[in-house]
């Protein structure tokens, strides 16, 4: 009896850390990842209407009607990113995720000179150089220096009435992500 005790409390054990590993591994593991399905609908700095497995009504969630929005992939070793959009909208949001989904950093419109998206993603090599030889077209961009050389930028829109809809949609399709080279 007490080798079946102690034979099912090891299967139990070894069972919860494979559970966990798995658990762990999994996001490194899915071919089904937010990179890989925006590198299958667009190439680099180009925006893309973003839509998340939570965007989907079922089990998942209920999608939110009120936001739009759009993503575009960047990589730092090609220079740094520029994301830059005009126009007026309720409120924006741009957040910076690495390649696995990490935020990195987030702002919106409130937190934006003249509440206008400007941003300049870099790593801290590219911030020195940029010090050294500012460019005068980046002076009221908000500077985003991240340990990453590939990542993520999801912009989004909020339309509170169908009187926004067309316009956030304008918004969001005209914005740019350029790499800059100095």
């Amino acid at each position: 009896m007490r080798k079946f005790v102690y034979a099912a409390i090891v299967g139990l054990i070894g069972a919860g850390i494979v559970h966990v590993a798995i658990l762990l591994l999994l996001p490194t593991m899915s071919p089904r990842d937010a990179w890989s399905r925006l590198a299958a609908q667009a190439d680099l700095y180009q925006t893309t209407p973003y839509v998340t497995d939570s965007d989907v009504a079922g089990p998942a969630g209920i999608a939110d009607p009120y936001f739009q929005a759009v993503a575009c992939r960047f990589d730092l070793g090609e220079g740094v990113a520029h994301v830059q959009g005009s126009g007026v909208v309720p409120f924006w949001s741009a957040s910076v995720y690495d390649r696995s989904g990490q935020n990195i950093y987030s702002l919106n419109d409130r937190s934006a000179k003249d509440e206008q998206l400007d941003i300049v993603i870099l790593t801290p090599a590219q911030m020195v150089d940029m010090r050294k030889a500012p460019l005068e077209e980046l002076e009221n961009a908000v500077f985003v220096e991240t340990p990453i050389d590939e990542g993520i930028v999801v912009v989004r829109g909020f339309a509170p009435d169908q009187t926004w809809v067309r316009k956030v949609a304008d918004f969001l399709g005209a914005i740019d992500c350029v790499p800059e080279t100095s």
